[in-house]
């Protein structure tokens, strides 16, 4: 694309953020992908068009201090029940210890990316939670992620999902040593092997493994 062209599309995606698609404004997104001198011209007004979409299109944003805390909370009051699960007896050591999983895989997955993405410089304004998917996401600074290199965009991407998918498998011996019923046993085997199965039917096509595909499929052909 042609500088004309990117500030034309961009002209009209700032006169009405709320409506992006199908005015070029996502090819033009993946120009400035693909080409780091487009980088630092378009990517902070980029960002700015990309935050004005996020506050008119998401539903519930909370600050990402806020969103933060409470994740980080939620983190601790699941593994508060994974550990009331030790003492507790059947079936209600069963019971805590499916219920701190779950808490767990949701807390943790916005956290994921958070921690993954600021380590290679990625910002994050917002956290956010759609009516339709209500596990909480974080919404990245989108100028910062446009100047980081696309591989570790695309480790941004994998990280909560790595996470997400790893915390049943690793939970599976505490259980067994929790002596969590077999029943429980049986659900988190079957919750891992679930997660697993969904991430390759479905979010290599539309979620974060599709992000992380993408990504890296920007940094093998267009990055040394």
């Amino acid at each position: 694309m042609t500088p004309e062209q990117i500030d034309a599309t961009l002209d009209a995606a700032e006169a009405s953020p709320a409506r992006l698609n199908g005015i070029g404004y996502w090819d033009v997104v993946a120009a400035v992908k693909r080409d780091p001198s487009l980088v630092e011209p378009y990517a902070d007004r980029i960002g700015a068009i990309d935050q004005a979409w996020f506050r008119s299109a998401v539903p519930i944003a909370l600050p990402l201090w806020l969103g933060t805390a409470i994740a980080l909370g939620g983190t601790l009051a699941a593994l508060v029940l994974i550990g009331i699960a030790y003492r507790a007896a059947e079936p209600w050591n069963g019971i805590s210890f499916l219920a701190g999983t779950l808490g767990l895989i949701v807390a943790t997955h916005g956290l994921g990316h958070l921690a993954v993405g600021s380590v290679f410089g990625i910002r994050f304004t917002a956290w956010f939670a759609f009516f339709r998917r209500p596990q909480p996401g974080v919404k990245t600074d989108y100028a910062s992620y446009l100047r980081a290199p696309a591989r570790h965009r695309a480790w941004m991407h994998a990280g909560g999902a790595v996470i997400s998918k790893a915390i049943p498998f690793v939970l599976i011996p505490s259980a067994v040593i929790a002596g969590v019923p077999w029943w429980g046993v049986a659900v988190l085997l079957a919750l891992a092997i679930g997660q697993v199965v969904t991430d390759v039917l479905w979010s290599t096509k539309s979620s974060d493994w599709s992000r992380y595909l993408r990504e890296m499929a920007i940094a093998r052909e267009y990055e040394p």
